[in-house]
Order: C-alpha cells, then structure tokens, then sequence
C-alpha cells in the first residue's frame, strides 16, 4: 500500500494541481464525500485504515459500515457532533492531476471558515442532499464561493440512493439551481447525481444511474480547467513584505509576486510615494535570477536607495493601479455583534494595515433572493456592500483584477478579532472625496455643514451671529440652547415683578435679557468657547486613547 501511495505521489508530482473545496449546507455529506474519495483512489494508509475501522464503531453514524467522514474529521467535536468545525485540508493523487482539498463546514455559525476555505480554492463542489433539496445555507454558501471569485462549479446532488435514484428529483435540483445562476458570476457549472457513501458516480460509474451519461465526479475534477485569478496579467505587482537587510551593502525587498514579469534593468516605481528606480538584481530562493512571474518569492535590489517598506507596493513604471483613500466593497460580516455606518477597524489589505472607518452601509444583500435590500445594520454572516475610508490609503485595485490587491480583512482594534472579510467592487467615483474630518456617524463634513448653514438673508445673519459658529453648525444643540435662554429671560422677568417692577418693565427686561446675553458673552470673551461634539470612535495621530 504504501509503494503504490509513493508511486502515486511520484506521478502526481508531474501532473497538474487542482485546489477545491466541498461546501453546501450541514449534513449534506461533504465529508463523507471527501473520505470516499481518499478511498477510492487508494489514498488511505494501512494504519489510517485500521483507524477508520475502529473509530467507525466508536464515533460512526452509518451503523456497522465504515463512516469515511472520520477520515477527515478530526477534532474531537466533529466526531462527538458528527460535524465539520473547522476547514480540513487533504491531499491525493491520481496518475492524471494532484489534488488539495479543503472540507468546509455546513453550519451557519461556521459560515466563515467556509469562506476562509473558498478563498484559496480554484473549483467548488456544491453538495445538495437529494431528500431536502436547495437550503439557505446552500444559497449562501453558493454566493459566497461566487463573491472570492470561483468561476467552475459542480453541483454534487449526494444521497441519491435515499430517494431510490429518482431522475425526478435530480431533475428537479438542477432546474432550482439553475434559477439561481443569474445573480452569481460562475461561468462553468455542472451536475452529477452521486452517494458518497456507497460511491455511487465518485471514481466509478453507477448502475442505479442509467439515465445519467455524464462523467463521474473524479473524472470530472482530472479534466476539468477552471478560470483562475490573474491569468496572464500583464501587470507586475510586488506587495513589499519585508526589507531585508542584513549589513550595510544590501537592501532587498522581499514578496510573493502578484500579477506580472520582472527582470534586472526594469524601471519600477513604489506605490504610495511614486520613488523610481531600476531593478539591480532578482532573486528567488536558490540565489540570482533572470527574472520571476506570478506566484514566485523573491527578493528585489534597486538601483536607487527609496523609501519603501511593508505594505508598499512595486509596479513596473505605467501601471495604471494606485493608492485610495475610498474604497467600494462587499463584505460578509462574521461577528455575532452587529456592524453599523461609523464602525472603526483594522483593514489588512495584501501586506498593509491601515486604520479604516465604515463611512457607508450602503445595502444588504437578501440571501434568499440575492436582491439588495437596505439596511442599518449587518448581523452575523450577512453579506452587505459599503463604502471605506482609510486612513492611510492602501494601494489597491478590483478583487475582480487581482486577488492579493483586491481582498482584505477587518480588525477589531480592541480584541483583535477578525471580524469581517471583503473584496473591493468599486474604486472612488468621479468627484468623491473624503470627509475633511469625522464626526458623528451620518453627520455632514465640514465644507458640506458649512454650505448648509451659510445665512442667506439679514435675518439668518443676525441669527448666526446671535447663536455663534458652533451652534450655527449645529441646529440640534441650537435649538435647546435657545429654549434653554428664553427659559432664563422669563424667569428674569418673574423676578423682577416679585422685586416690585411694573408689567411692562418686567417684560422689555426679559427680552433684553434674551436678545442681548449671548452678544455680551462673546464681547467679554471674543474667542469661541463652544467646542462641536467630536464622534469618539475617531483618532487622530498624537490623540491618547
């Protein structure tokens, strides 16, 4: 067993490599499918074998026949629950094409370890159980895998062999499914009826299926060519990970390259600051380099002595990306508390990490319907589109362009919890511009307040005047401040009619007292003393916390 492994391994090393993932709602059978597929490609070793036998009787939910989903699940709560918590990766060959596999949870609780998952996956494999059909958690993982991009699709229809292997009922899966495809971006979606845990139609043809002629699901996954990120992109992109520099006669700026070629001579610019220089040297993990492409590490030595560190990016001289200050993205929130416009958090965008304020929920998505739908606030593993203000702005481009420049996380600054993951759908719109300084959530900037309460007449004059600047810019706290005058100069005058003075008197005294206090003050005190309420959430540099 283990010479026919090796030999396999051997022969995998030379073929192609296929990374996809299993997901689709709870109990659908995605781990069940994962371990039939180990074993049916003769993946399994002895010792795992007498393993599986033993935890089978133990742990195992299909009484006295082998639980192949124990192959995979291996927490000590996924064998008591039965369940997938956490995303397990597997690895198999075949004498055709080398496989990783990533077996993600069902549960809604665990939506984002699925997406973790699906992050790094070129293929999904969209299990349904034949008996309840296309679930909510089907939607929404099904979204998802669309939203970081997988374009190649299976829909695996398991558990066949609990509805006798009725044409029908696939039939009736693949038209459901079928009605959802418009409002997700997959460009190559195919069907097999299957059980994983008999194998009906994984590595061999099934014969309670005659009436399917398709291919099995291992055949399927041998040949089948998914679209992948960046194929062929013409741009090269260097996210700055590290500056080594081990003594004084070399500095190096170490990366995974993004997109692209680079070779010696090429003019490069750092992004944010727009430094030039040339490439010195290229280096790859054995030494010096011609050149180096997508996916490979390397090292870069510039001609120039540049500023530029972690989080910085190196493009050749003419690329048209660059750094925002505002971002459009979608989001899949994945805390139990609830986000709204205003949040405050750590983006981690490719190798940088900038504070980042929520300016916008601009809608949600209905996971039901896939239609948009507002919203003011997002709750646990809701999907929602916002708009970002950075502080310092990360040097950025379309997830849809580039998957390392495109998707980011959120931080909790205080737990340091993740709390979201997104993609960038929109760069700034022509015109739009950040606001000159944070205040309360919704409020207008500064240039906007200012427009909005420009008097336009003698009396607005006299009134902006008589209220002073800050509470000019502030009707809310204008308005209680000038009942709270007019309270006062009504009590002025009941204290003088007590003290004997006539009616009239007594009233001209009020009303001098209300029209002529607040001048008085700011003529004894010129300088304003109103400070505007500033919102709490925002830091600036220098401010404690």
């Amino acid at each position: 067993m283990r010479a026919q492994a090796a030999a396999v391994a051997a022969a995998g090393a030379k073929a192609s490599l296929l990374r996809f993932i299993t997901c689709g709602s709870v109990d659908d059978g995605k781990s069940t499918l994962i371990g039939r597929l180990l074993f049916d490609t003769n993946s399994v070793f002895d010792d795992q074998m007498e393993a599986l036998q033993r935890d089978s009787k133990k742990f195992g939910t299909t009484g006295s026949d082998l639980d192949f989903a124990l192959l995979v699940d291996g927490l000590s709560a996924e064998r008591e629950q039965g369940i997938t918590i956490d995303v397990a990766y597997r690895y198999f060959n075949t004498k055709n094409r080398a496989f990783i596999i990533a077996d993600t949870p069902g549960h809604e609780q665990y939506t984002r370890n699925m997406a973790t998952g699906a992050s790094q996956a070129e293929l999904a494999i969209i299990l349904v159980d034949a008996r309840k059909g296309i679930l909510p958690q089907t939607r929404r993982h099904s979204f998802i895998t669309s939203m970081v991009g997988i374009k190649s699709v299976i829909v695996a229809v398991n558990k066949m062999d609990l509805v006798e292997f009725d044409e029908s009922v696939f039939n009736e899966i693949v038209k459901g499914y079928q009605a959802l495809l418009p409002h997700l971006g997959f460009t190559d979606v195919r069907y097999i009826p299957l059980s994983a845990k008999n194998g009906d139609n994984l590595a061999e043809r099934s014969v309670h299926t005659p009436w399917y002629k398709g291919p099995t699901l291992l055949e399927t996954l041998e040949v089948v060519e998914p679209q992948t990120f960046a194929a062929g992109s013409p741009h090269f992109r260097l996210p700055v990970q590290w500056v080594n520099r081990p003594n004084l006669d070399f500095r190096g700026f170490c990366g995974t390259v993004a997109g692209g070629r680079i070779s010696q001579g090429d003019a490069i610019l750092s992004l944010p600051s727009r430094k030039r220089s040339t490439v010195k040297a290229v280096y790859g993990p054995n030494g010096q380099v011609e050149s180096a492409e997508d996916g490979e590490a390397i090292t870069l030595t510039l001609a120039d002595e540049i500023d530029a560190s972690r989080g910085d990016v190196l493009v050749k001289v003419g690329d048209p990306i660059a750094a925002h200050r505002i971002l459009h993205a979608e989001i899949l929130w994945m805390v139990d508390r609830p986000l709204i416009a205003g949040g405050r958090f750590v983006a981690k965008l490719s190798t940088a990490q900038t504070p980042v304020n929520v300016r916008s929920l601009d809608e949600a998505v209905d996971i039901h319907s896939y239609q948009p739908r507002h919203a003011n606030a997002l709750l646990m593993n809701e999907i929602g589109r916002v708009t970002l203000q950075f502080d310092k702005p990360p040097v950025a481009t379309l997830y849809s362009e580039s998957r390392e420049l495109g998707a980011f996380i959120l931080i909790d600054p205080l737990t340091n919890e993740t709390v979201a993951l997104g993609i960038v759908t929109g760069l700034p719109r022509e015109g739009e511009a950040p606001a000159a300084s944070a205040s309360r959530p919704g409020a207008a900037s500064a240039p906007a307040a200012a427009a909005a309460t420009a008097p336009r007449t003698r009396f607005e004059q006299v009134k902006a005047e008589w209220l002073g600047p800050a509470l000019s810019a502030d009707p809310e706290r204008a308005r209680g401040v000038t009942i709270f005058r007019a309270m006062a100069a009504i009590l002025i005058g009941l204290i003088a009619l007590l003290l004997g003075l006539a009616l009239w008197k007594a009233i001209i005294l009020g009303a001098l007292d209300f029209a002529l206090r607040p001048l008085l003050r700011r003529l004894m005190v010129p300088a304003e003393t109103e400070v505007a309420v500033v919102d709490p959430s925002t830091v600036r540099d220098g401010e404690g916390i």
